[in-house]
């Protein structure tokens, strides 16, 4: 974009405080450096973010058709629903 358009997340105001930001040459871009080289640290930081443990047995995305019936019984109680309707699938099933 060259000109302000309404309706990117962001108001006049804004692209009016950072419209005198020059261009970069490619001598800018040939002297940019990568964030991990800039902040390692951080970088590394990032990269060891613990988050969930690995499943042994992970679950894998697939796609069923189920009644609309079966769907607003199980999403009537808010988020969880797909969860739900694989712990009633393993009790039928007898895995549980």
């Amino acid at each position: 974009m060259t000109e302000f358009e309404p309706g990117h997340g962001f108001t006049k105001q804004d692209w009016d405080d950072v419209c005198d930001n020059p261009e970069w040459t490619a001598a800018d871009i040939a002297k940019a450096r990568s964030f991990a080289e800039v902040f390692p640290d951080l970088a590394e930081s990032i990269k060891r973010m613990p988050g969930r443990p690995k499943s042994d047995r992970p679950k894998v995305q697939t796609t069923i058709r189920l009644s609309q019936d079966v769907l607003d019984h199980f999403k009537a109680d808010g988020p969880g629903w797909q969860r739900r309707i694989d712990e009633a699938l393993k009790k039928v099933a007898g895995l549980k």
